[in-house]
């Protein structure tokens, strides 16, 4: 059954590991960065790492929701329980939610703060937003909240992957993965 399930298209498959392997290299340097008594150096190299590869997914993630927007993926094989495929959706959604908050609140974060973001300031992009504590507080709180929700999702969605590949082995992880066979 698993070889007749269609796929997901190639753009789509690699829309999801590049997002996917940028995500979750960012959560450990986000989580890393922010505790009390860390090396600056390494700290500051954390903070550069976090804050650029969040500029440079921002594209990535808008053409993704463009790509997915306006293809359909492939149906769910119908031994799918219908709760299961509400629940896929749902994490979908918040997913897709996720990834546009995250920037933006931390962009948010940074500017109000203060702060650079060194790529786009390179680029000669202005800071966008006047200097506030309190809109950076905000901002800061938005992204905290969506990190610990971000990395909640996360973790149903590769526990659901990995239930699918390793437990049902109904096909629908192959659908995703990037190489014939998975």
């Amino acid at each position: 059954m698993a070889d007749r399930l269609p796929r997901y298209r190639p753009p789509a498959r690699w829309f999801h590991w590049t997002v996917a392997v940028v995500v979750l290299l960012m959560i450990p340097a986000g989580l890393i960065m922010t505790r009390e008594g860390l090396a600056r150096p390494v700290q500051d190299a954390l903070y550069l790492f976090h804050k650029n590869m969040g500029v440079l997914l921002v594209p990535v993630i808008l053409a993704r929701i463009a790509y997915r927007l306006t293809h359909k993926p492939p149906p769910l094989p119908a031994s799918i329980p219908g709760w299961q495929r509400g629940a896929a959706r749902l994490s979908h959604a918040l997913l897709y939610i996720l990834l546009v908050v995250m920037p933006i609140s931390g962009f948010i974060r940074v500017r109000a703060g203060g702060f650079p973001i060194e790529l786009l300031d390179r680029l000669g992009v202005g800071p966008w937003l006047a200097k506030s504590e309190r809109v950076a507080d905000i901002a800061q709180g938005i992204h905290a909240v969506g990190a610990v929700t971000l990395i909640a999702v996360l973790a149903i969605h590769v526990a659901a992957a990995a239930q699918h590949a390793l437990i049902r082995r109904d096909g629908v992880w192959g659908r995703m993965w990037p190489v014939r066979g998975g």
